[in-house]
């Protein structure tokens, strides 16, 4: 079963911080756990901001390589349309069903599937979106 730790959130990029599984010991994002966090934009930029995530900014989404990912402008796209909070449990719920946001050893998974953004969106939500 995917790892699910609703306290690390979403990132400020879209990643699904609280379904990643990739390092166990990371605390997330937010908590300034990523290797990556003194070259992130997306990090920097929201921050600068005051923006909660990339999916607040007028300007989304923008030419960082991050954002030219379908999965996450789908997850940044639903937590703009319902909330970080939901997508989140949303994807605690997705996890507990088996749906695999990393594949053993990759860094991509179930989500990574879906041709576009709205296939994305309708398996992270399924009927209920809206």
């Amino acid at each position: 079963m995917e790892p699910f730790a609703p306290e690390k959130g979403i990132a400020f990029c879209g990643l699904a911080c609280c379904v990643c599984g990739e390092n166990r010991t990371c605390p997330g994002c937010r908590a300034d756990g990523c290797p990556e966090k003194q070259s992130c934009g997306m990090l920097h930029c929201c921050r600068e901001r005051g923006l909660e995530g990339c999916w607040d900014c007028p300007e989304f989404p923008c030419g960082q390589p991050m954002l030219q990912k379908p999965r996450v402008r789908a997850f940044c796209r639903l937590a703009a349309r319902y909330g970080a909070a939901a997508l989140i449990e949303r994807l605690g719920q997705n996890a507990a069903q088996g749906v695999r946001y990393h594949w053993p050893g990759m860094l991509v998974g179930d989500y990574d599937v879906p041709e576009n953004e709205k296939e994305i969106m309708s398996l992270v939500f399924g009927e209920g979106l809206r």
